[in-house]
């Protein structure tokens, strides 16, 4: 098949916003499928981060964010101990918990050193794209 015809297609896939498309000529097939990455997933989530503004007004303390839509899990195992608890210090790199999206256990660590002030989020609760998860101070 002619690469101006592939080109076509995945042109009429933009514009009719097509998820997949096969097409078969003679003794030729093509199968063309998007895929749409996480961060196209998370966009309609984007106004809930502004919710999350009055968060931000704390009096002191980073607040890191989730990085993406999932649920929140506290502990590596269901019966385990929590990564962390109020009043714990942290180092930059540090699990402070994991976000399962897709069925993929993503560890969200902390961006730098501190205390944990507080823990916003419960185990197991359904979180948004930049949703606040926890504030520390440094």
């Amino acid at each position: 098949m002619d690469i101006r015809k592939i080109k076509k297609l995945i042109d009429l896939m933009i514009e009719s916003d097509l998820q997949a498309i096969e097409v078969k000529e003679g003794d030729q097939s093509i199968a063309l499928t998007r895929r749409n990455p996480v961060v196209a997933a998370a966009v309609p989530a984007m106004p809930v981060a502004a919710a999350a503004a009055p968060v931000a007004k704390t009096p002191r303390g980073a607040v890191e964010t989730s990085p993406m839509v999932g649920v929140f899990y506290a502990a590596p195992n269901p019966g385990e101990a929590p990564f962390v608890k109020v009043g714990q210090t942290v180092s930059a790199g540090e699990t402070l918990g994991i976000i399962e999206a897709m069925k993929i256990m993503n560890p969200i660590e902390a961006t730098q050193s501190g205390v944990i002030e507080e823990i916003l989020v419960k185990n197991g609760e359904v979180i948004q794209f930049g949703q606040p998860l926890f504030r520390y101070r440094a």
